[in-house]
Protein backbone atom coordinates (compact mmCIF):
# COMPACT_ATOMS: atom_id res chain seq x y z
CA UNK A 1 0.00 0.00 0.00
CA UNK A 2 1.59 3.57 -1.37
CA UNK A 3 -0.22 6.75 -0.52
CA UNK A 4 0.83 10.04 -2.15
CA UNK A 5 3.36 10.84 0.36
CA UNK A 6 5.26 8.04 -0.52
CA UNK A 7 4.60 6.16 2.45
CA UNK A 8 4.13 2.34 2.09
CA UNK A 9 3.29 -0.16 4.57
CA UNK A 10 2.83 -3.73 3.78
CA UNK A 11 2.03 -6.73 6.67
CA UNK A 12 2.32 -10.38 5.76
CA UNK A 13 2.64 -13.94 7.44
CA UNK A 14 4.90 -16.89 6.06
CA UNK A 15 3.93 -20.58 6.36
CA UNK A 16 7.92 -21.13 7.40
CA UNK A 17 7.14 -19.06 10.38
CA UNK A 18 3.91 -19.78 12.40
CA UNK A 19 3.28 -17.03 15.26
CA UNK A 20 5.24 -14.53 13.29
CA UNK A 21 4.16 -11.80 11.30
CA UNK A 22 6.27 -9.17 9.30
CA UNK A 23 5.87 -5.80 8.17
CA UNK A 24 7.84 -3.72 5.67
CA UNK A 25 7.31 0.15 5.58
CA UNK A 26 8.34 3.85 5.31
CA UNK A 27 6.20 6.47 6.91
CA UNK A 28 7.40 10.21 6.69
CA UNK A 29 4.15 12.18 7.96
CA UNK A 30 2.07 9.01 9.88
CA UNK A 31 2.79 8.81 13.62
CA UNK A 32 1.88 6.03 16.21
CA UNK A 33 -0.38 6.79 18.75
CA UNK A 34 0.35 5.36 22.68
CA UNK A 35 -0.11 1.76 21.87
CA UNK A 36 0.66 -1.56 23.18
CA UNK A 37 1.28 -5.71 20.90
CA UNK A 38 0.53 -8.69 22.90
CA UNK A 39 3.77 -9.84 20.37
CA UNK A 40 7.23 -9.04 20.89
CA UNK A 41 8.63 -6.15 18.54
CA UNK A 42 11.99 -6.39 16.81
CA UNK A 43 12.00 -3.17 14.16
CA UNK A 44 15.38 -2.66 12.07
CA UNK A 45 16.03 0.24 10.52
CA UNK A 46 17.07 0.62 7.05
CA UNK A 47 16.78 4.47 6.33
CA UNK A 48 16.23 7.47 8.34
CA UNK A 49 15.42 7.82 11.77
CA UNK A 50 12.18 6.87 13.75
CA UNK A 51 11.84 8.03 16.99
CA UNK A 52 9.64 6.30 19.93
CA UNK A 53 8.50 6.94 23.37
CA UNK A 54 9.18 3.96 25.60
CA UNK A 55 9.86 3.21 29.36
CA UNK A 56 9.53 6.65 30.34
CA UNK A 57 12.15 8.27 27.93
CA UNK A 58 12.27 9.19 23.88
CA UNK A 59 14.44 7.08 21.85
CA UNK A 60 15.86 7.88 18.34
CA UNK A 61 16.92 4.57 16.11
CA UNK A 62 18.84 5.37 13.07
CA UNK A 63 19.85 2.86 10.04
CA UNK A 64 21.22 -0.23 11.34
CA UNK A 65 19.86 -0.17 15.08
CA UNK A 66 16.92 -2.27 16.46
CA UNK A 67 13.86 -0.83 18.17
CA UNK A 68 12.84 -3.44 21.10
CA UNK A 69 9.17 -3.48 22.89
CA UNK A 70 8.34 -6.43 24.59
CA UNK A 71 4.52 -7.62 24.76
CA UNK A 72 2.04 -4.79 26.36
CA UNK A 73 4.94 -2.08 26.73
CA UNK A 74 3.46 1.19 25.57
CA UNK A 75 5.23 3.11 23.07
CA UNK A 76 4.42 5.34 20.73
CA UNK A 77 6.34 6.11 16.82
CA UNK A 78 6.96 8.77 14.41
CA UNK A 79 9.67 10.31 11.78
CA UNK A 80 13.07 11.14 13.76
CA UNK A 81 14.44 13.22 10.54
CA UNK A 82 11.67 15.01 7.66
CA UNK A 83 13.00 12.05 5.31
CA UNK A 84 10.91 9.73 7.57
CA UNK A 85 12.61 6.00 8.13
CA UNK A 86 11.94 2.93 6.31
CA UNK A 87 12.18 -0.26 8.23
CA UNK A 88 11.32 -4.34 8.78
CA UNK A 89 9.08 -5.45 11.90
CA UNK A 90 8.93 -8.83 13.52
CA UNK A 91 6.34 -9.55 15.43
CA UNK A 92 6.64 -12.94 17.19
CA UNK A 93 4.06 -14.46 19.83
CA UNK A 94 4.94 -14.89 23.36
CA UNK A 95 4.95 -18.61 22.63
CA UNK A 96 7.79 -18.09 19.99
CA UNK A 97 10.41 -16.12 22.05
CA UNK A 98 9.39 -18.50 25.15
CA UNK A 99 10.35 -21.43 22.76
CA UNK A 100 14.03 -19.52 21.52
CA UNK A 101 14.73 -19.02 25.34
CA UNK A 102 14.29 -22.24 26.23
CA UNK A 103 16.51 -23.84 23.57
CA UNK A 104 19.52 -21.41 25.59
CA UNK A 105 17.94 -22.98 28.97
CA UNK A 106 16.04 -19.74 30.28
CA UNK A 107 13.63 -20.86 32.55
CA UNK A 108 11.69 -17.39 31.41
CA UNK A 109 11.82 -15.09 28.56
CA UNK A 110 14.37 -12.53 30.48
CA UNK A 111 13.54 -8.55 30.05
CA UNK A 112 15.66 -6.81 27.33
CA UNK A 113 17.66 -4.53 28.56
CA UNK A 114 17.08 -1.24 26.34
CA UNK A 115 14.49 0.00 23.75
CA UNK A 116 17.23 0.45 21.05
CA UNK A 117 20.14 -2.67 20.14
CA UNK A 118 22.91 -1.71 18.48
CA UNK A 119 24.18 -5.17 17.33
CA UNK A 120 25.21 -5.87 13.39
CA UNK A 121 24.66 -9.03 13.64
CA UNK A 122 21.52 -9.53 15.16
CA UNK A 123 20.54 -6.87 12.75
CA UNK A 124 21.68 -9.13 9.78
CA UNK A 125 19.55 -12.05 10.65
CA UNK A 126 16.48 -9.83 11.19
CA UNK A 127 17.15 -9.02 7.73
CA UNK A 128 18.06 -11.72 5.84
CA UNK A 129 15.23 -13.71 7.62
CA UNK A 130 12.98 -11.12 6.45
CA UNK A 131 14.23 -11.19 2.80
CA UNK A 132 14.08 -14.93 2.80
CA UNK A 133 10.23 -14.90 3.64
CA UNK A 134 9.98 -12.52 0.83
CA UNK A 135 11.42 -15.44 -1.32
CA UNK A 136 9.40 -17.99 0.12
CA UNK A 137 12.33 -19.73 1.46
CA UNK A 138 11.31 -21.65 4.74
CA UNK A 139 14.13 -23.02 5.84
CA UNK A 140 16.09 -20.11 5.51
CA UNK A 141 13.11 -18.08 7.22
CA UNK A 142 12.72 -20.17 10.09
CA UNK A 143 16.36 -20.90 10.53
CA UNK A 144 17.55 -17.50 10.62
CA UNK A 145 14.72 -16.06 12.94
CA UNK A 146 15.53 -18.51 15.11
CA UNK A 147 19.05 -17.37 15.10
CA UNK A 148 17.83 -13.74 15.40
CA UNK A 149 16.40 -14.97 18.70
CA UNK A 150 18.60 -16.98 20.32
CA UNK A 151 21.05 -14.03 19.70
CA UNK A 152 18.83 -11.19 20.92
CA UNK A 153 18.36 -13.21 24.24
CA UNK A 154 21.40 -14.34 24.78
CA UNK A 155 23.49 -10.59 23.88
CA UNK A 156 20.35 -8.45 24.88
CA UNK A 157 18.44 -9.18 28.12
CA UNK A 158 18.66 -9.24 32.18
CA UNK A 159 17.79 -10.67 34.98
CA UNK A 160 15.22 -8.56 35.97
CA UNK A 161 15.19 -6.65 39.26
CA UNK A 162 12.88 -6.89 42.25
CA UNK A 163 11.59 -3.77 41.25
CA UNK A 164 10.36 -4.93 37.34
CA UNK A 165 8.58 -7.96 39.38
CA UNK A 166 7.12 -7.10 41.96
CA UNK A 167 4.03 -5.50 39.97
CA UNK A 168 2.17 -2.21 39.82
CA UNK A 169 1.24 0.07 42.26
CA UNK A 170 -2.45 0.93 43.50
CA UNK A 171 -4.95 -1.70 43.97
CA UNK A 172 -3.68 -4.76 42.17
CA UNK A 173 -6.59 -6.70 42.41
CA UNK A 174 -8.88 -4.05 41.39
CA UNK A 175 -6.95 -3.33 38.36
CA UNK A 176 -6.71 -7.07 37.35
CA UNK A 177 -10.69 -7.43 37.61
CA UNK A 178 -11.65 -4.22 35.55
CA UNK A 179 -9.31 -5.48 32.81
CA UNK A 180 -10.74 -8.59 32.45
CA UNK A 181 -14.35 -6.62 32.81
CA UNK A 182 -13.38 -4.25 30.19
CA UNK A 183 -11.63 -7.55 28.02
CA UNK A 184 -15.05 -8.99 27.80
CA UNK A 185 -17.41 -6.30 26.76
CA UNK A 186 -14.99 -4.89 24.38
CA UNK A 187 -18.55 -4.33 21.99
CA UNK A 188 -20.61 -2.45 25.22
CA UNK A 189 -17.41 -0.68 27.77
CA UNK A 190 -18.83 0.43 30.92
CA UNK A 191 -18.89 4.26 31.61
CA UNK A 192 -15.87 4.72 34.33
CA UNK A 193 -18.36 5.25 36.99
CA UNK A 194 -19.63 1.58 36.51
CA UNK A 195 -16.68 0.13 35.98
CA UNK A 196 -15.74 1.70 39.27
CA UNK A 197 -18.67 0.11 40.36
CA UNK A 198 -18.00 -3.32 39.58
CA UNK A 199 -14.49 -3.33 41.33
CA UNK A 200 -15.68 -1.15 44.33
CA UNK A 201 -13.20 0.99 43.86
CA UNK A 202 -13.76 4.82 43.52
CA UNK A 203 -13.63 6.28 40.21
CA UNK A 204 -10.11 8.50 40.48
CA UNK A 205 -8.38 5.92 42.21
CA UNK A 206 -9.18 3.11 39.55
CA UNK A 207 -8.34 5.78 36.69
CA UNK A 208 -4.92 6.15 38.62
CA UNK A 209 -4.36 2.85 39.36
CA UNK A 210 -5.45 1.39 35.99
CA UNK A 211 -2.81 3.93 33.91
CA UNK A 212 -0.24 3.34 36.63
CA UNK A 213 -0.41 -0.94 35.94
CA UNK A 214 -1.05 -0.44 32.02
CA UNK A 215 0.42 2.96 30.51
CA UNK A 216 -2.88 3.89 28.97
CA UNK A 217 -5.93 4.69 30.83
CA UNK A 218 -9.36 2.66 30.79
CA UNK A 219 -10.61 4.02 27.39
CA UNK A 220 -7.60 3.89 25.26
CA UNK A 221 -6.64 0.21 26.80
CA UNK A 222 -10.27 -0.65 24.90
CA UNK A 223 -9.19 0.64 21.67
CA UNK A 224 -5.78 -1.07 22.06
CA UNK A 225 -7.45 -4.67 22.67
CA UNK A 226 -10.31 -3.90 19.73
CA UNK A 227 -7.17 -3.47 17.64
CA UNK A 228 -5.21 -6.46 18.80
CA UNK A 229 -8.56 -8.42 18.35
CA UNK A 230 -9.03 -6.97 15.08
CA UNK A 231 -5.28 -8.11 14.00
CA UNK A 232 -6.51 -11.82 15.08
CA UNK A 233 -9.87 -11.74 13.20
CA UNK A 234 -8.61 -10.36 9.85
CA UNK A 235 -6.24 -13.17 10.13
CA UNK A 236 -8.76 -15.39 10.03
CA UNK A 237 -10.73 -13.66 7.01
CA UNK A 238 -13.35 -12.58 9.06
CA UNK A 239 -14.89 -9.27 6.81
CA UNK A 240 -13.97 -5.84 7.65
CA UNK A 241 -17.63 -5.13 8.51
CA UNK A 242 -18.04 -8.10 10.98
CA UNK A 243 -14.83 -6.57 12.60
CA UNK A 244 -15.42 -3.71 13.19
CA UNK A 245 -19.07 -3.75 14.73
CA UNK A 246 -18.50 -7.16 16.85
CA UNK A 247 -15.59 -5.43 18.19
CA UNK A 248 -17.80 -2.14 18.82
CA UNK A 249 -16.55 0.07 16.75
CA UNK A 250 -19.45 2.67 15.60
CA UNK A 251 -18.65 2.00 11.91
CA UNK A 252 -16.24 1.32 9.39
CA UNK A 253 -13.93 4.62 9.35
CA UNK A 254 -13.90 4.64 13.03
CA UNK A 255 -12.80 1.64 13.20
CA UNK A 256 -10.46 2.16 10.10
CA UNK A 257 -9.15 5.41 11.94
CA UNK A 258 -8.55 3.56 15.39
CA UNK A 259 -6.63 0.10 13.02
CA UNK A 260 -4.04 2.55 11.23
CA UNK A 261 -3.38 4.84 14.29
CA UNK A 262 -2.16 1.68 16.35
CA UNK A 263 -0.76 -0.25 13.28
CA UNK A 264 0.48 1.67 10.38
CA UNK A 265 -2.22 0.39 7.65
CA UNK A 266 -5.65 0.57 6.84
CA UNK A 267 -7.70 -2.78 8.02
CA UNK A 268 -8.15 -3.88 4.16
CA UNK A 269 -4.32 -3.68 3.31
CA UNK A 270 -3.16 -5.59 6.30
CA UNK A 271 -5.80 -8.55 5.72
CA UNK A 272 -5.16 -8.56 2.02
CA UNK A 273 -1.57 -8.92 3.25
CA UNK A 274 -1.61 -11.16 6.09
CA UNK A 275 -4.07 -13.88 3.60
CA UNK A 276 -1.82 -13.49 0.60
CA UNK A 277 1.51 -13.43 1.51
CA UNK A 278 4.17 -10.25 0.95
CA UNK A 279 2.59 -9.20 -1.89
CA UNK A 280 -0.55 -9.75 -1.20
CA UNK A 281 -1.90 -6.39 -0.34
CA UNK A 282 -1.07 -5.24 -3.72
CA UNK A 283 -3.69 -4.10 -6.43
Amino acid sequence: MTDESGERARFWRHPGLPGVELLKARYVRHSFNRHTHDTYTFALIETGVEEFTHRGGLHRVSAGGIAAVEPNEVHTGHAGVPEGWRYRVLYPEVEVVAAAARDLGMGSVPPFTAGEIRDPASAALLRSAHRATERGDRLSASTLTRQALHRLLARHTHAPSPTETAGPPGPARAVAQARELLRSRLADPPSLEELAAEVDTPPFALLRAFRAAHGLPPHAYVNDVRVQRARRLLADGIPLADVATGLGFADQPHFTRHFKRITGVPPGAFQRGVLGGPDGDQP
